[in-house]
C-alpha cells in the first residue's frame, strides 16, 4: 500500500476481495468511517461501534486472514501508523456532527483523487436515452434533486422516487424507450424494494450505477459501478452532504459527455430571462 494513501484508503483495499456477510460488511464500515480510531481499538471497543457481537469482530478479523483481531490490529499499526483522532473538547453535539459530515466530506474529497470511476460513470449516463433515476424514501431528496438539474442538459430523464407495484413497470418501460443505464441513489436505511428494483434493472440488460453510503451496503452486490459517499449518523436523521455534493460530482461528469450540455443551459437561460422566471 502507498504511504501517500490515507487511513480509510488503506482499509478499503485490505477489505477488497473478501467475501464477507452482512454483519461483517457492517464491521468493515464501521472501520472506515473511523479509521483513524481503528488502530487503537480493542475487539470489545470496535464491536460497541459496530453494534455487533465480540465474537464477530474475531470471525471478521479471520474472515480477512488474521488468527485474530490482535493480529488484524497489529497489522493495522504497521500499515496505516496514526495518531487517535483529537477530542472534540467543549464542541457541542450540533458542532460535533457538523465536524463529523466536514470529514465525511475530506473522505470524499480523497476518494475522489482517482476520477476515474465517476468518469466513467458520467459517460455511461450520459449515454443512456432515457436516463431513469431512482431513489426510495430517504434517498428521495438525492434522486430529484440530480434529476431536476440533469434534465436541463440530459433530453430525457425519468424520476423513480415512489415505490410500489408500478416501480418495475416504469423501469420496464425505460428499456424498451431504449435506456441503457440506470442511476440510483441509496441511503440507510435501505429498502427492499431497492434491492429488487436494481436486480431486475440488471435483469433486464440496463448498467447500474449506484451512489451508496458505504463499499459494503447491501446495493453493492446489484451495482455494475458504485460511488460511495459516507452519511453522517451524529443525529437523530442522519445528514448526507457528502452524497448530495457527489451527485452534483456526477452530474458534472456527465455534461463532460454531453456535447450539447453548454448550449442546453443557454437556452435554458434564454428562455428563463424572457418568462421573468428567477427575480434577479
Amino acid at each position: 500500500m502507498s504511504g501517500t494513501e490515507s487511513p480509510a484508503a488503506r482499509l478499503q483495499a485490505l477489505f477488497e476481495g473478501h467475501r464477507l456477510t452482512p454483519t461483517q460488511r457492517r464491521i468493515a464500515h464501521s472501520m472506515v468511517r473511523r479509521a483513524a480510531d481503528v488502530p487503537f481499538l480493542s475487539s470489545v471497543e470496535l464491536a460497541e461501534l459496530a453494534g455487533v457481537s465480540q465474537p464477530s469482530v474475531t470471525r471478521f478479523a479471520v474472515a480477512l486472514g488474521f488468527d485474530g483481531y490482535p493480529a488484524l490490529r497489529r497489522h493495522l499499526r504497521e500499515v496505516a501508523p496514526a495518531e487517535p483522532a483529537p477530542e472534540t473538547g467543549s464542541s457541542n453535539e450540533y458542532q460535533q456532527a457538523v465536524e463529523a459530515e466536514i470529514e465525511n466530506l475530506r473522505h470524499l474529497a480523497e476518494v475522489l483523487a482517482d476520477p476515474a470511476p465517476v468518469r466513467r460513470a458520467g459517460r455511461v449516463l450520459a449515454e443512456s436515452r432515457p436516463l431513469p433515476v431512482l431513489g426510495l424514501r430517504a434517498a428521495a431528496a438525492q434522486a430529484h434533486g440530480f434529476a431536476y438539474f440533469a434534465a436541463k442538459v440530459h433530453p430525457d430523464v425519468r424520476l423513480l422516487n415512489e415505490g410500489g407495484t408500478m416501480l418495475l413497470d416504469r423501469i420496464d418501460a425505460a428499456v424498451r424507450a431504449g435506456a441503457s443505464a440506470l442511476l440510483c441513489f441509496a441511503l440507510p436505511r435501505h429498502p427492499r424494494e431497492v434491492l429488487d428494483a436494481l436486480a431486475h434493472a440488471k435483469e433486464t440488460g440496463l448498467t447500474v450505477v449506484t451512489v451508496a453510503d458505504s463499499p459494503f451496503a447491501p446495493v453493492a452486490k446489484v451495482s455494475d459501478l458504485l460511488l460511495p459517499a459516507a452519511v453522517g449518523t451524529a443525529l437523530v436523521f442522519d445528514t448526507v452532504c457528502a452524497p448530495m455534493l457527489l451527485g452534483r460530482v456526477l452530474l458534472e461528469a456527465m455534461c463532460d459527455d454531453l456535447p450539447d450540455a453548454q448550449a442546453r443551459l443557454e437556452e435554458f437561460d434564454t428562455r428563463a430571462t424572457a418568462r421573468g422566471l428567477f427575480v434577479e
